[in-house]
């Protein structure tokens, strides 16, 4: 294909030759005013002149077609699972591509518009052919089409903003008529105070149902049932719900399926509330004054989250004297606040070498046993008396407290270690110091001579015998420290030792932090990655069950990381709520958005994108079926430039007419032989012409 065309190439700035044009007029009307017979040929001179100064060429160019695009973006996303709509965009697939050739100079390009990154939510198609078109020139388009069940969520505000000039046609996979109810979630915390309520707003939202009738919403919280709440279609309802631990609280909100109904996966939702501790409350009732008891006021006050409670007995009943009451400045030791009435309000009661002084009538001590049987936590710190008959073993609490004096103390120089256990445990797991031998911390001198009843023990001390034991009773948690020389460490002493990590996070493996479980089991999603750890004191840790959002089960082997702890990932092909169980354990997590925007509407809909297609000159139409059950196609045909592109029964591509050039050829004008000839001639011609006029005047 060639194309003929004429060129200018100025030997002069413009503004000059439109000068120089100026000046050629202005001399040729005052030749003929001045009735000059040549003046008509002057003036063709000087115009001849003025066109060699512009270079005129003519120009052909060798120019080879192109073929005209036409995007196909097929949705790809989790909508388009439900139903036939899968198998029906396979079918329009199957059946544009050949159309589109058949016309010869069309080329089809399939654009596959997948689920989206965590970051993004929703169907995304125009993203998607955004990006499918980067190395397309916009003038090539002849029209886009789209194969999706209509639910887009990134539709452009107009035509323009296509960044093409092409009809934009929609094919609509699904019926008519689809029915589906929803869960959809108004309001979710984010966060909440352990112990406290939190409020969840939900809805339910029957499409092409029109039923207002009772539904019921079923709630679980980490798994186990709570009271279901009654609702209408339509209506909101506030569901409250008691946020129990620190960590993630994950609740799940579902309603029953109906019969006919497209999909019952957004019959559920997904709600993950971070519990956040309001201020601790520690009780500390120190035995006696000695070194020891400042580690820990000290400890529990740099704490701005701790509000402690500190008393120490300086007056037991051996020391009764008869000064009297008015004449001595110590508080009464306030047992029935601290031990009846108030005992619930406190997070962790501490007992450090306290011993058996009669102080509490066992009326109390039982009540420190009702505390940690309901979920409290009780710290008993030793000193000497713990080894006599005065200790607090051989009190009400002997039930609880994991490790019985055998009547003998250790009073030498030894090196607390890591046991065996304690290695896997998160309380003394990477203690700083622990993993030379001996462990780089300083010496201490007092050890309880006492065996393991219950529990496990975590540190060793003389001899290899317990020395910090944890165990667990009931709903709560005690742990036994069998010396009183933590202080050592505090102090400095031969280099110290890490005892403001392992203190605090003894203190807060009594409260039940989650990420100090020994036997834990956790997932977290990082995009569509899920990361499974599983917690462990056990020498094997076997494989994880995982059920996903639709039901299917797999098992999961973990490998090891470090001592105590094994992991796994997983690539999340569903979005929703995904279930891993290891024995009695169970973790829950949510991949995708709690309320994924995908899923809010999953009935097909002609109307979201038919504004945008009609103001493009393009149509929007369902796929039918023909007698046998097939899907059918409009036709496709090649059309010139209109304002609408698509009938009843086709569907219209641009011709573009867009080609590549390949070769140009110049033949220039004004310079050359032929330009010279034209030039010479026509001054050739004036002269001789005035030349006549002059011989007839004389």
């Amino acid at each position: 294909m060639s194309e003929l065309s004429l060129s200018f190439t100025p030997l002069l700035p413009w503004p000059a030759l439109a000068a120089l044009s100026v000046a050629a007029i202005i001399i040729a009307l005052l030749s003929l005013r001045a009735g000059g017979r040549g003046a008509p040929l002057r003036l063709a001179t000087l115009a001849l002149v003025l066109l060699a100064l512009t270079d005129p060429s003519l120009v052909r160019e060798q120019r080879e077609p192109l073929r005209t695009i036409v995007p196909i973006v097929l949705d790809r996303s989790e909508s388009q699972s439900f139903g036939e709509r899968m198998a029906q965009t396979e079918a329009a697939k199957a059946a544009l591509e050949p159309a589109l050739q058949k016309l010869g100079d069309i080329e089809p390009r399939f654009i596959d518009a997948a689920r989206p990154g965590a970051e993004a939510d929703g169907t995304r198609l125009f993203q998607a052919l955004e990006e499918g078109l980067k190395d397309v020139p916009r003038e090539r388009i002849g029209a886009a089409i789209m194969v999706t069940d209509g639910i887009v969520h990134d539709i452009p505000a107009n035509a323009a903003a296509l960044g093409f000039k092409a009809p934009l046609h929609v094919l609509v996979t699904g019926h008519e008529g689809e029915r589906d109810r929803r869960l959809e979630l108004v309001e979710a915390p984010r966060f909440g105070i352990v112990g406290k309520d939190q409020t969840i707003r939900a809805r339910v939202v029957d499409s092409n149902l029109g039923g207002t009738e009772p539904v019921v919403i079923t709630t679980r919280r980490d798994g186990q049932a709570l009271e279901p709440i009654v609702a209408r279609a339509g209506e909101i309802v506030d569901i409250p719900l008691r946020v129990e631990h620190g960590g993630a609280n994950v609740v799940e909100l579902k309603v029953e399926a109906l019969p006919g109904e497209l999909t019952a996966v957004n019959n559920k939702a997904v709600v993950t509330i971070e519990g956040v501790r309001d201020k601790l409350k520690v009780l500390l009732v120190s035995g006696e004054p000695h070194p020891g008891e400042r580690s820990w006021r000290n400890l529990l006050r740099s704490d701005a989250n701790v509000d402690l409670v500190h008393f120490t007995i300086l007056r037991p009943p051996e020391k009764l004297d008869g000064t009297p009451p008015h004449e001595l400045s110590l508080i009464a030791f306030p047992t029935a606040d601290l031990f009846g009435r108030k005992i619930n309000e406190f997070d962790l009661i501490i007992f450090d070498r306290y011993s058996n002084q009669t102080i509490l009538p066992s009326v109390y001590f039982d009540n420190i046993l009702h505390y940690v049987d309901n979920g409290g936590a009780f710290l008993v710190a030793t000193g000497p008396d713990f080894a006599t008959v005065q200790g607090l073993y051989y009190s009400p609490l002997e039930s609880i407290i994991p490790a019985r004096p055998d009547g003998s103390l250790y009073e030498r120089a030894f090196r607390a270690h890591v046991s065996k256990d304690g290695e896997k445990h998160p309380v003394t797991r990477g203690l700083e110091g622990a993993r030379s031998n001996p462990p780089a911390w300083g010496d201490w001198f007092r050890q309880v001579d006492a065996e393991v009843v219950k529990g496990n023990s975590i540190l060793t001390g003389a001899n290899d015998k317990p020395l910090l034991v944890l165990s667990r009773e009931g709903k709560g948690r005690v742990a036994a420290l069998l010396t009183d020389q933590m202080w050592l460490w505090a102090r400095g002493y031969e280099g110290g030792g890490p005892h403001v990590d392992l203190m605090r996070r003894l203190a807060h493996w009594l409260m039940k932090e989650p990420d100090l479980e020994e036997e834990a089991l956790r997932a977290s999603a990082h995009g569509h990655d899920i990361a499974i750890e599983r917690q462990s004191l056990e020498e094997k840790i076997d494989t994880v069950t995982m059920t996903t959002p639709s039901g299917a089960t797999s098992q999961i082997a973990l490998a090891p990381a470090e001592p105590g702890l094994a992991r796994a990932h997983h690539a999340a092909k569903e979005m929703g709520l995904y279930r891993f169980q290891s024995g009695e354990l169970t973790a829950l997590v949510n991949v995708g958005p709690e309320n994924p925007r995908e899923f809010r509407e999953v009935v097909s809909t002609t109307e979201k994108l038919k504004p945008l297609a009609e103001a493009s000159g393009g149509t929007v139409r369902r796929l039918s079926k023909d007698a046998s059950g097939a899907v059918t196609l409009p036709r496709v045909v090649e059309m010139r430039e209109a304002s609408v592109f698509g009938g009843a029964d086709y569907i219209g591509v641009k011709r573009t007419g867009a080609s590549e050039l390949k070769g140009v050829e110049t033949a220039p004008l004004a310079i050359g032989l032929w330009g010279l000839a034209a030039l010479l001639g026509m001054i050739v011609l004036a002269w001789g012409w005035e030349g006549r006029g002059w011989e007839g005047r004389r």
